[in-house]
C-alpha cells in the first residue's frame, strides 16, 4: 500500500519498507511516531486529510547532511562573506501504513 503524508512542510510518497530522510525530528533513535496527516492512502483521497488513516515509521538515525558553502559578494565594494551550512535530518522507515 502506498501513502502520501506531510511532515516539516514538505509531502513524502512512500510505501511499506521505504527508508526516508525528513526534517529533523524529536524522537530518540529506535523509537516510532505516527503521522496522521495523510493526504492520500491507496485510491483514497482527503479534504485536506485522510480520516483515520496514519503512517508508522521507525527513527533508525539522526545526523547532518553534507556541508554546502553560502557565499555572498557585492561588486565593487569589496564585501565578500563565505558560510557553511549543514542542515540536520532525521531518517525514519516507514513500517505500516493504516488507511
Amino acid at each position: 500500500m502506498k501513502a502520501i503524508f506531510v511532515t516539516g512542510g514538505k509531502q513524502y510518497y512512500v510505501q511499506e519498507g521505504d527508508v526516508i530522510y525528513v526534517e529533523k525530528l524529536d524522537a530518540e533513535a529506535g523509537s516510532t511516531i505516527d503521522f496522521t496527516d495523510v493526504l492520500a492512502v491507496g485510491d483514497k483521497t482527503g479534504t485536506p486529510y485522510v480520516k483515520g488513516a496514519k503512517v508508522t515509521c521507525e527513527v533508525e538515525k539522526h545526523g547532518k547532511q553534507k556541508k554546502i558553502l553560502v557565499f555572498k559578494y557585492r561588486p565593487k565594494k569589496k564585501f565578500r562573506k563565505t558560510q557553511g551550512h549543514r542542515q540536520p535530518y532525521t531518517k525514519l522507515v516507514v513500517k505500516k501504513i493504516v488507511g
